[in-house]
């Protein structure tokens, strides 16, 4: 086997290479190779970003409806939804991302059983980190005024603050669902719940503000 000579220096290897792994590194992946790479990471990828998306439009639908109701609700709405994603969604998707990691081992070492036990610790934590999230968000209306904002539009927000209070331990266990079906590479179910919620959500959006008359 012939090994490579370099001159040695700071960039050099200190086990020498053979010339087949160098011919082989040079060559590197053939077409068909990158192809399929290329097709497994969007079949993977292409429907999380679906996913992903759909949930985001959940509080832009919302925000959209609401603004035709006033400028004042308008405000709230937009300043309540930003408060809630700081203080509650994204620290969700935080302390879910941990099942990344656990229930991605678990499924490569094949303890499947260990996937469902994961799933449930985490849905039993992030339901006990929900109970001050709630707390915080019924008074949401006295945190931002005491930060200095508009008393109206506080006002406001804290109101939809309150009604969005059962959308948090909803999005906790969604987070762990997610992670659980992402982590064996199940993700089909994910989009088609995803749009059907999308769909329902604008439906009844449709219906509270313009046909209700709750606005009004």
């Amino acid at each position: 086997m012939d090994i490579v000579e370099q001159k040695p220096g700071l960039e050099s290897p200190l086990i020498p290479i053979s010339q087949n792994k160098v011919i082989e590194s040079k060559n590197g992946l053939n077409k068909d190779e990158i192809f399929a790479e290329v097709k497994k990471l969007l079949l993977l990828a292409g429907p999380l970003v679906s996913v992903n998306l759909l949930l985001y439009c959940l509080q832009v639908i919302s925000v959209m409806f609401v603004g035709h109701l006033g400028e004042l609700a308008l405000s709230g709405a937009s300043m309540a939804t930003s408060f809630a994603s700081v203080t509650g969604f994204s620290l969700l998707i935080g302390m879910g991302s941990a099942l990344d990691t656990f229930c991605g081992q678990s499924y490569g070492a094949k303890q499947y059983h260990m996937l469902g036990i994961h799933m449930q610790r985490a849905m039993f934590v992030l339901l006990l980190a929900c109970i001050p999230l709630a707390f915080i968000w019924a008074n949401a209306g006295h945190i931002l005024v005491f930060l200095g904002q508009d008393p109206e539009i506080s006002a406001e927000a804290g109101l939809y603050a309150r009604f969005m209070i059962p959308s948090i331990f909803a999005y906790a266990l969604l987070q762990c669902h997610v992670r659980f079906l992402q982590s064996q590479n199940n993700v089909i179910p994910m989009v088609i719940s995803s749009g059907l919620t999308t769909l329902l959500h604008i439906l009844t959006c449709w219906i509270l503000v313009f046909k209700s008359g709750l606005g009004n």
